[in-house]
């Protein structure tokens, strides 16, 4: 798989895939370059409201408005993704490098949470916050994808930031059709089977 077709797409964990981490995760790719690559885990709230975290931030986030664990990997930072008028970006807003694969993904971006609410906020149409990041070396990910253990999906806006997250794995495999589409039934325990 060409690694520089990945940024803006979505890594869906197959059922083989039952490290605690990764099992059944939904991950966007925010950056994949030669050296690696970053995303973030779409379907994982936590019980942390935004607001207790970057203050002034909760009346802008999707909901439900609470962290979300990125990822194993720095979980003491935060990356936020928002979406806004690509053509209008506001100070503080940035498009995924390199872009996204298509239209539907073409205004979301990274999201400075130190840049002023009353400025940046008002300008988002929906704002995701994470707490930590999931990433990969050179060629891992790409190991991980040939072996299986990763799905390589196009993302829709509603991935990011819509709600039910929590069912979020199931969906997007459905979606998919085929083959895909009967795995998003795939029983939680096969052995209960």
């Amino acid at each position: 798989m060409d690694q520089s077709t990945l940024t803006g797409r979505l890594l869906v964990a197959a059922p083989l895939l039952q490290e605690d981490s990764f099992r059944r995760s939904v991950v966007f790719v925010v950056d994949d370059a030669d050296d690696g690559t970053l995303g973030v885990i779409l379907n994982r709230p936590l019980e942390l409201p935004v607001d207790e975290v970057v203050t002034d931030w909760g009346a802008y986030a999707s909901a439900p408005a609470v962290m979300f664990s990125g990822g194993p990997v720095g979980t003491d930072s935060g990356i936020a993704l928002g979406a806004a008028p690509p053509d209008e970006a506001p100070p503080g807003w940035a498009p995924l490098e390199g872009g996204v694969p298509g239209p539907e993904l073409s205004g979301v971006g990274m999201v400075d949470l130190d840049a002023p609410t009353e400025v940046l906020g008002a300008s988002l149409s929906a704002l995701r916050v994470f707490a930590g990041y999931a990433g990969w070396s050179a060629g891992q990910l790409t190991g991980e994808i040939e072996d299986g253990a990763w799905y390589v999906v196009d993302a829709l806006a509603d991935d990011l930031f819509g709600g039910a997250p929590e069912s979020l794995w199931s969906r997007v495999l459905r979606r998919q059709g085929g083959e895909m589409a009967l795995l998003s039934t795939y029983p939680d325990d096969p052995s209960m089977n």
